[in-house]
């Protein structure tokens, strides 16, 4: 169902607003600040909301950086969830060179200034149409930290703050516009620490007990159960610390693991026999273990009723107008991509090949992927499980870039992901309007939900 008045409003007011919400993700995107130090992100987007008349709650969930701001009363309570963390070494001006902003620094190499930027575009404008229309509900913006590292939303989810929920939407800055309609990868992320006994490696070698030893035994025990474990599991670790010199035994020494699979259930089957061969490279080492499990996220669960309802949302507006400076753009980031890079990246995420000669997305793309599992995580995933949700995606970088790297950086710095970002804005808005005008919609989406979460 559709209503012509939903999200008038919102769009005239995100229309009037467009300089001040790509300054924000601007501001953003300057601040570049990893998982958990998000600490200037999130009190620019509370200011912001505070400034609105929502109430803001910081500090939830036991982090510093995460927080609510609520607006409305009563039914139906609508979550829009945003994302503000960057990632580490990805540090880059707006420019198709690569040529950072402050060597070694953080970047927005996932877009997440676009993604808070929007989100909060989104509510702003929904709260405008509520207020001139009279229309009841509320509306919650959870500032969402620490999304690349997924714990935000896990430690938000296990506090109860999306339970209270009618339904939550969100986005994610792409290569394409559409509807995020796959599920993602339940994961654990857990830091294996090995604790042994130093000694000279050449005098003593007798007396040592290696750390390391141990690490490279768990790591040949895991290679070999990469035989033994479902079709689409995976398992990556890298070496965090081996020692400090080759003539000391290694004390310490430790090795850092993520635990994928489609399954929650197989997750956790998966990591407990990795707990036991690193048992057994601790006996076979005489060396001792801890283990910090960093995060276990769930596998996202797309509500299909609220993914169709943001595709009609999208559709309705339609795509961005690329400009001839952008599309140039675009072609020489695109230049800079390794042999083969572009056309291996939409041939695994499935994007037709209609679309492999395009720059950019000038098209409102059908999902993709309905009902398969993508290789990917998400904390998002957490949300899911506890209201129905569902998440578009936008036009932000040229097909074929990779996410996490200098390029998507780049283009979320400028007008490229500016028009995704203000694109998914409307769409979010739109989507939010129709369903406080259209409950019956929210009753289906809980119809669906029940049956997928009952079918686990």
């Amino acid at each position: 169902m559709t209503d012509n008045r939903a999200g008038a409003t919102a769009l005239a007011w995100i229309n009037a607003n467009a300089g001040r919400l790509t300054a924000v993700s601007d501001r953003l995107w300057e601040l570049a600040e990893v998982a958990l130090e998000e600490f200037e992100s999130a009190r620019l987007l509370e200011g912001e909301l505070a400034a609105a008349g929502f109430t803001v709650v910081s500090g939830v969930a036991g982090m510093p950086t995460a927080f609510t701001a609520t607006w409305g009363q009563g039914k139906p309570r609508l979550g829009f969830l945003a994302e503000y963390d960057a990632l580490p070494l990805l540090s880059q001006e707006a420019s198709p060179v690569r040529k950072p902003l402050r060597e070694g620094a953080p970047g927005h190499g996932c877009g997440h200034n676009l993604y808070g930027a929007a989100v909060l575009g989104a509510v702003l404008a929904l709260k405008e149409e509520m207020v001139r229309e009279n229309l009841p509900g509320t509306i919650v913006f959870f500032g969402c930290p620490a999304e690349e590292t997924l714990v935000g939303k896990v430690l938000m989810a296990r506090a109860g703050l999306f339970s209270g929920l009618d339904a939550a939407l969100t986005w994610h800055p792409s290569e394409l516009n559409s509807l995020w309609a796959a599920s993602s990868q339940a994961m654990n992320s857990a830091k294996f620490a090995f604790h042994g006994r130093a000694a000279h490696a050449a005098a003593s070698p007798d007396q040592g007990r290696s750390a390391l030893d141990a690490v490279e035994l768990m790591n040949i025990g895991a290679n070999y159960l990469r035989e033994h474990v479902p079709q689409d599991t995976r398992l990556h670790y890298v070496v965090t610390k081996g020692g400090v010199a080759p003539n000391i035994v290694p004390a310490e020494a430790e090795v850092w693991y993520y635990v994928r699979s489609p399954r929650r259930a197989d997750v956790d089957s998966i990591y407990a026999r990795l707990l036991k061969i690193a048992d057994g490279a601790a006996l076979m080492t005489e060396t001792t273990f801890t283990v910090n499990l960093l995060t276990a996220c769930r596998e996202y669960l797309p509500n299909d009723v609220l993914g169709d309802l943001l595709m009609d949302c999208l559709t309705r507006l339609g795509p961005p107008a690329w400009t001839a400076d952008e599309l140039a753009f675009a072609q020489a980031i695109t230049d800079t991509f390794a042999p083969g890079q572009k056309e291996g990246s939409l041939r695994a995420g499935q994007v037709p090949p209609s679309y492999w000669g395009k720059l950019l997305d000038d098209t409102i793309c059908p999902p993709l992927a309905r009902g398969e599992c993508l290789p990917g995580s998400t904390d998002v995933a957490d949300a899911s499980w506890a209201t129905p949700t569902a998440c578009s995606v936008a036009c932000c970088a040229p097909l074929g870039t990779a996410a996490h790297s200098w390029q998507f950086t780049a283009t979320s710095g400028m007008s490229i992901g500016h028009k995704g970002l203000l694109l998914s804005a409307k769409a979010l808005a739109m989507a939010g309007s129709e369903l406080l005008r259209h409950p019956e919609i929210l009753v289906k989406a809980h119809e669906e939900f029940g049956r997928k979460t009952a079918s686990y």
